[in-house]
């Protein structure tokens, strides 16, 4: 559910116009391979780095990867790829 007007309006129009969602509303994209890869489109930057935890800002709240030898492969403006023992992932807002 929206939580201003100004989303309200955003979806309308991406409704309207019939675009993706993760555009208009600046929603994360994510795709997951197996348990050894996540690629993540629409971020705000990295919070916290280890090889059990990545925290990753998005614009609502953060993602958080867990697991075992994390490491970041690609990391540019807006998207991240980790790879890894994935072993879970949370969105928190």
């Amino acid at each position: 559910m929206p939580r201003n007007p100004g989303d309200k309006i955003e979806k309308l129009m991406g409704d309207m116009l019939d675009l993706p969602k993760d555009l208009v509303l600046e929603l994360p994209r994510l795709i997951i391979i197996g348990n050894k890869e996540l690629y993540l489109q629409n971020h705000k930057g990295i919070i916290d780095y280890s090889h059990e935890l990545i925290r990753i800002n998005l614009v609502r709240g953060y993602l958080e990867v867990q697991g075992e030898s994390l490491q970041i492969r690609t990391i540019i403006p807006d998207e991240i790829t980790i790879a890894g023992k994935i072993s879970g992932v949370k969105f928190i807002e």
